[in-house]
């Protein structure tokens, strides 16, 4: 029986994709901060604590070796080069990357605060083969381009398939966009703004679509970049739709050209003036990928996960990391009424 290590194994893409790869025959370790298990994983998984940013506790857990190595936390360059270290050891890696390592030709990116001109960044769908941002320590963006330029340089050494992950969703996760609508109709907010012609599109990515990937890669070792995403990219007025048909309530949704009309009325985690859409064609010809889930498939269990949590919690203590990840405010209800009042 082959072996694996999961970094990250207790996280949102971490969960499914140990219970893909314990379901297709590996002896899976996942790996985690807090040890945590998951309901849905087979008894064999073993489940143990790591610091990820210590570099013996991870060589103590390749140990003489291990066959792969999935990595759901690679963050710095850092954690690029603990991987290097233990090639000789690790019989071949998948490391999650991002969409968001994208630049278009005018080098703006996700990481570019500039005025919308109208025109897209991107082509439609973004191949593998579009342009980055450079390497480097300033950004998120930056950094996973190091991570996967430090990892592909190693080669033969240690195969590795980067996967570059979209909007992803799914139960547990720690930044959900979901919670944007999900809980604007647990507070029973009638009426929503919509930037942009509720038409921006930002490529969603199910959780357990990327487990499939990761699967795939991992019967199939290379050095290879991937997107990943889900088959369909529904519109962020769609996605509202979706939710509320889920939650069965009725939503008048107010749309905008343009920009947001006010800097917390409008917008949303995926309000953006041009589409962002993955091209998923290299994982379809290279893995045999098949997205095992659509958007409109996967949607209810995120969605009961969120409610769940937000029955039981304050969203600002359930989701630190979504409260410092917009800081201009999802839920200025105050100021998004005051804007409708003045419309009328």
């Amino acid at each position: 029986m082959k072996t694996a290590l999961v970094i990250g194994g207790a996280g949102q893409i971490g969960r499914p994709a140990v219970r893909a790869l314990a379901r297709d025959g590996w002896a899976v370790t996942a790996a985690s901060r807090g040890g945590g298990r998951d309901a849905s994983w087979p008894d064999e998984v073993r489940a143990v604590r790591l610091d990820r940013d210590d570099d013996a506790a991870l060589a103590e857990l390749v140990g003489d070796g291990v066959d792969l190595v999935v990595d759901m936390v690679a963050f710095t360059a850092a954690h690029g080069r603990q991987l290097a270290a233990l090639a000789g050891r690790i019989g071949s890696a998948v490391v999650l990357s991002s969409g968001a390592v994208y630049e278009d030709e005018r080098g703006r990116s996700f990481d570019t605060q500039e005025e919308p001109d109208g025109k897209p960044r991107y082509p439609v769908p973004v191949p593998e083969t579009w342009r980055t941002v450079a390497p480097g320590d300033a950004t998120y963006g930056t950094r996973k381009v190091r991570i996967e330029q430090d990892l592909l340089a190693l080669g033969e050494k240690l195969p590795t398939t980067l996967v570059r992950a979209g909007a992803v969703y799914g139960p547990h996760c720690r930044t959900p966009r979901e919670l944007y609508f999900v809980k604007r109709n647990l507070d029973g907010r009638h009426a929503r703004v919509l930037a942009y012609g509720g038409e921006s599109r930002f490529h969603p990515a199910s959780v357990e679509n990327l487990a499939e990937l990761v699967r795939l890669a991992a019967a199939r070792p290379g050095s290879r970049v991937l997107n990943g995403a889900d088959p369909d990219c529904p519109t962020v007025a769609e996605i509202g739709a979706m939710i509320d048909a889920v939650m069965g309530v009725e939503t008048e949704t107010v749309l905008v050209d343009g920009e947001p009309p006010a800097p917390t009325v409008g917008d949303t985690p995926w309000s953006l003036p041009y589409p962002v859409v993955f091209d998923m064609g290299a994982a379809e010809r290279e893995l045999g990928y098949r997205p095992v889930t659509t958007y409109a498939q996967a949607l209810p269990a995120t969605v009961e996960w969120l409610a769940g949590r937000l029955r039981r919690q304050d969203w600002v203590e359930g989701f630190p990391k979504m409260v410092a990840s917009y800081t201009t405010g999802l839920f200025d209800y105050a100021a998004e009424d005051a804007w409708l009042a003045a419309r009328r």
